[in-house]
């Protein structure tokens, strides 16, 4: 692991816990405001999203990624500038065709997508058409963040990390404001309330394009209305896009899966799902996207060269960096999750069952911390080496293994057994990747990753007990209610179990620890 892939993934690390911390942010006000299953709104809105979300993660966000950046800088490092210029504005406007389309076609058809998505919906009265009616507000949403993605694309590939990192933020930003500032407003307009999250989804699109382009421009980007699918370059972008929509999208389409699944469940089960979901998507945003987007770039520059040992050491690298951050973060998720659902959601319309119900969805996502970290390590490797058809027969396999355990889940646990399902693919996915690059590269340093594995399980179970003993501890000797004591249970448990898992991590001598913690955290400050 080279000081410099520290260094990106601290800069990233920084501006994404702003971020997610953000979105917790974000969670806990649409939670006061609207709660879980005291009202339609909430499961509404997260299946209408649903629409825009898995298309941006099916043909924008994860194939995109995949896709783009190692065919930029390709473009950048053999042609130069001005060539890598012209292809982002390629890939810009095709975007905007594409998605534009999809846009249009969705609108057009919203009623009959909702009613496939969520049949169960139809059942409570005015549910469905609320449904239909916030897809169409948000599926725009498509458009802005794909473009924004392109954006971030180009400045990853130019070693710019923190403000594509930090865009993301401004979708969380935009959905806060519009939260306090029209939410009372919208009756009077004759919308629901809830169409105020949706307005916000949008802006925060819009958002995301608005932070990152003056940056792109001082590195001496303009835009051009040029569009040519016959370009070699964009064709190389498109071919691996093409087979890719489905290559990085193994995650969301099972989420997909869960919300169909879960609308058969009883009501509130959508919006547990997604609440959980979310809180246990802050470490894998903090810790695994940040490793896998600081990463990318030198493995597609490995790659170009023909280095394969120098890949073998970067994935390897960014793996093991992955499991030093990531598998205390499951285990403290699982161990602490009712005192973080409480402390963080339950007020206003959440109540104390919509608390135990959350907490019991995240402690069985929690596992699939490292099947998801993983895989976004894993997969831009595949396309790295111009090979989008492993990723992409893996997703597909993966999906299946997923609705079939999910299927049998649901029956016997409900909506918990979706997101333990969900975990389980996720990990199958990860593994999986993992066994074919290593065979592709004769090798991931397995010997080393599995000793590191080891020694962080067992400093990650001590860390464990000691949290999950001092929470228990002190939520018999505290007052049962109030955010200030919840907070100091948590905080408490928080700290006895870093300090444990520090003491564990000195005595079993683990070297990520000192690397993870010395350099990552250190360089949290994006001043050097």
């Amino acid at each position: 692991m080279s000081v410099k892939l520290a260094r990106s993934a601290g800069l990233i690390g920084v501006a994404t816990m702003a971020s997610r911390l953000l979105g917790v942010a974000r969670e806990m006000v649409l939670s006061a405001l609207f709660g879980a299953s005291s009202g339609v709104e909430m499961d509404a809105f997260n299946v209408a999203f649903r629409v825009p979300n898995l298309l941006r993660d099916l043909f924008a966000e994860g194939a995109m990624t995949a896709a783009f950046i190692p065919t930029f800088s390709r473009t950048l490092t053999q042609q130069g500038r001005d060539a890598a210029w012209r292809l982002g504005n390629l890939v810009i406007n095709a975007l905007l065709v594409v998605t534009g389309t999809l846009v249009i076609l969705g609108i057009l058809f919203a009623y009959p997508i909702t009613h496939a998505i969520a049949p169960g919906f139809a059942a409570v009265p005015g549910k469905l058409e609320l449904t239909t009616q916030l897809t169409r507000i948000m599926l725009p949403f498509l458009t802005t963040v794909a473009v924004a993605v392109a954006l971030m694309g180009m400045l990853n590939s130019l070693q710019r990390f923190f403000i594509p990192a930090l865009s993301p933020a401004m979708f969380n930003v935009a959905t806060i404001v519009c939260a306090f500032a029209l939410v009372p407003v919208m009756p009077h307009v004759g919308l629901p309330p809830i169409a105020a999250i949706a307005i916000g989804t949008l802006l925060g699109g819009l958002g995301q394009i608005a932070l990152q382009w003056p940056v792109l421009r001082k590195e001496g980007f303009q835009y051009r209305p040029v569009l040519g699918f016959s370009d070699p370059d964009l064709r190389d972008v498109l071919r691996l896009m093409g087979p890719g929509t489905l290559g990085l999208a193994a995650v969301q389409i099972n989420v997909f899966v869960n919300t169909y699944l879960a609308t058969s469940q009883e009501q509130g089960a959508v919006s547990w799902l997604n609440y959980a979901f979310r809180l246990m998507y802050l470490p894998i945003g903090l810790f695994g996207v940040s490793i896998a987007t600081a990463a990318l770039p030198e493995i597609a520059r490995r790659a170009n060269d023909g280095d394969v040992t120098g890949m073998r050491r970067t994935i390897s690298g960014a793996l093991r960096m992955m499991l030093m951050l990531n598998v205390p973060a499951t285990v403290g998720l699982m161990v602490l999750a009712h005192p973080i659902v409480a402390l963080l959601l339950q007020r206003g319309k959440f109540t104390v069952d919509d608390t135990t119900a959350t907490a019991a969805a995240l402690m069985f996502y929690a596992p699939g911390l490292l099947g998801y970290s993983a895989v976004k390590i894993a997969s831009p490797s595949f396309y790295s080496l111009r090979d989008s058809r492993t990723p992409v027969t893996v997703s597909v396999v993966s999906v299946l293994v997923n609705l079939g355990i999910n299927l049998m889940l649901v029956r016997v646990m409900g909506y918990r057994g979706l997101a333990l399902g969900t975990a389980l693919a996720a990990m199958f996915n990860a593994g999986a990747l993992l066994w074919l690059l290593r065979n592709r590269l004769g090798g991931l340093e397995g010997r080393r990753v599995a000793v590191a594995f080891a020694k962080i399980a067992c400093a990650s179970i001590a860390m464990g007990a000691a949290a999950h003993l001092t929470a228990a501890w002190l939520g018999s000797h505290l007052p049962p209610a109030g955010s200030i004591w919840r907070a100091i249970e948590l905080a408490t448990a928080i700290a006895v179990g870093v300090a444990v898992l520090g003491a564990s991590a000195r005595v079993l001598r683990i070297a990520e620890f000192d690397e993870a913690f010395g350099r990552v955290l250190r360089r949290l400050r994006p001043t050097a």
